[in-house]
């Protein structure tokens, strides 16, 4: 089988419509890792993804009659584009069918390629699920986006650019990982001529098929993924490349969505590109693997493999870079409610940066103080929160406080009263859609009143919600069957410190 892919892969049709894309070296990432970092620029190609490789071959060796059907194709962007540009080489129709979360950028940019687009469900399961009914009535022939040889060779012409790029001495290959199809192709081929190279995928925490599949030694699937990434939010990775990575590669690395936007500013600051969350996954993935190993004098290569970001979602991006690189610290310090306790409390911050700083009577004998501090690193914020304790001032470090990142420092009002009873706080994920948030309203008991609300759009494909609800203990089953039956992602934030210091 692995003769085959090589095969596959030489023979592959792909640049009828894709670029040999460039093998650019990143200076100032370079530097700060202490090791060559040189970046596959897919992000380059007419469709600033690599997806048009994989579309195309597999279109291209289609039936005339087959051509002359149609195709079609789910996809939450990157794979419709390419799908479209390839039946437009191709004279052939195409629809696509996209989840109704994905960003309007993607939608157009897909249409403008002649292709129809019908948005349906929000997921890529709901979506592949009704191309499949689609396919079934028209006779369409349907491209998958990663689970076919075809597809999965095309995409591995990128490993063969790689190892014709680069002839030196090479320590490993990081790829983003969503259905698998594209770690599978560039795997197969430089496994066959240079096993000594490690591949390794790169996830989202919290998309992690593949991460979770190779460690049980079968294909699990997720019960929910999440969307900032939208480019890999895949539940169930395929049977093929599920195969294929079992055989070829090395390693699962996990990166959060902090350190995905802090990849996205560490290219742009060497490239002055901007990529889309998937598209920075393996250079997130290098640093972590980097930072974990405390290795050095490697020459590392990561595939940038799209560059399809919707404009409003760079807003939450320069917002969580800093934290991704630790770069900042969110601090919860309690000070004394006396004079000149303020004034000693921001000597003891020293010259630092201050980026945010919020400030709450709690009572007669002590406030809150929410503050930001611009700090080099993880070290330094840690010896800060320890000289703020040494000074006897109860310091938190908030810093990977999703609910403090999120909601706290963005919240108004401060602490509920005391006849606020039997109050609970839950965190959500909504789709960013129309009718998302009745649909929340509408499914709750008309006997829980809604003690506090916070929302605010951070130009994700979904929207983050802060709800504090009166849930007397006897309605306690109720509530638990409305959390099941809204289907929507939550996280009972009842208990965390940040809840209990500045809002409680």
């Amino acid at each position: 089988m692995i003769d085959n892919y090589l095969e596959r892969i030489l023979t592959a049709r792909v640049y009828d419509v894709a670029e040999e894309s460039p093998l650019e070296p990143a200076p100032g990432l370079s530097a700060r890792l202490g090791s060559r970092l040189l970046i596959k620029r897919e992000d380059m190609q007419q469709v600033f993804s690599f997806k048009l490789r994989g579309a195309y071959n597999k279109m291209v060796r289609l039936p005339a009659a087959a051509l002359e059907r149609g195709v079609i194709a789910a996809s939450a962007g990157n794979h419709a584009q390419g799908v479209a540009l390839a039946a437009r080489k191709l004279g052939c129709r195409a629809l696509i069918v996209m989840p109704v979360t994905t960003p309007q950028i993607k939608v157009q940019a897909v249409e403008e390629r002649g292709a129809q687009v019908v948005l349906h469900g929000d997921s890529y399961d709901a979506a592949y699920a009704h191309s499949l009914k689609l396919a079934g009535a028209n006779r369409f022939t349907f491209v998958h986006p990663y689970d076919d040889p075809d597809v999965i060779a095309g995409q591995g012409t990128i490993g063969m650019e790689i190892l014709r790029q680069h002839a030196g001495p090479l320590d490993a290959i990081f790829v983003p990982i969503g259905g698998g199809g594209l770690i599978s192709g560039i795997a197969a081929y430089v496994k066959r001529l240079r096993p000594q190279v490690r591949m390794i995928g790169v996830e989202p925490i919290d998309a992690d098929a593949m991460y979770r599949s190779l460690a049980a030694g079968r294909r699990v699937r997720l019960p929910q993924v999440g969307l900032f990434a939208d480019g890999v939010a895949v539940r169930n990775v395929g049977r093929e490349t599920f195969r294929l990575c079992r055989e070829f590669v090395d390693e699962v690395v996990l990166v959060d969505t902090d350190e995905i936007c802090a990849a996205i500013k560490d290219v742009f600051q060497d490239t002055r590109s901007i990529l889309e969350p998937a598209g920075a996954l393996s250079i997130a993935g290098a640093k972590r693997y980097v930072e974990r190993r405390s290795s050095r004098g490697q020459t590392l290569v990561a595939v940038a493999s799209g560059a399809n970001m919707n404009f409003d979602r760079l807003r939450f991006v320069a917002e969580a870079a800093e934290l991704g690189e630790h770069r900042e610290a969110l601090l919860s310090v309690t000070i004394p409610e006396r004079p000149g306790s303020f004034r000693d409390f921001c000597a003891r911050i020293d010259m630092r940066n201050i980026t945010e700083f919020n400030y709450r009577y709690a009572d007669p004998g002590s406030a809150h103080v929410f503050v930001g501090v611009q700090v080099r690193d993880r070290t330094e914020t840690g010896k800060l929160v320890a000289e703020l304790r040494r000074g006897g001032l109860t310091t938190l470090d908030l810093s990977d406080n999703e609910l403090a990142k999120l909601h706290i420092r963005h919240t108004v009002g401060g602490h509920a009263p005391a006849e606020v009873n039997d109050e609970i706080l839950y965190r959500f994920e909504f789709p960013e859609r129309p009718g998302a948030l009745m649909k929340f309203l509408s499914a709750m008991s008309g006997g829980w009143n809604i003690s506090l609300f916070h929302y605010r759009n951070q130009g994700a494909d979904y929207g983050r919600v802060l709800v504090g609800m009166q849930v007397p203990r006897e309605d306690q089953a109720a509530f638990r069957r409305f959390l099941q039956h809204l289907g929507y992602r939550y996280w009972d934030e009842s208990r965390n410190p940040a809840y209990r210091l500045f809002l409680r």
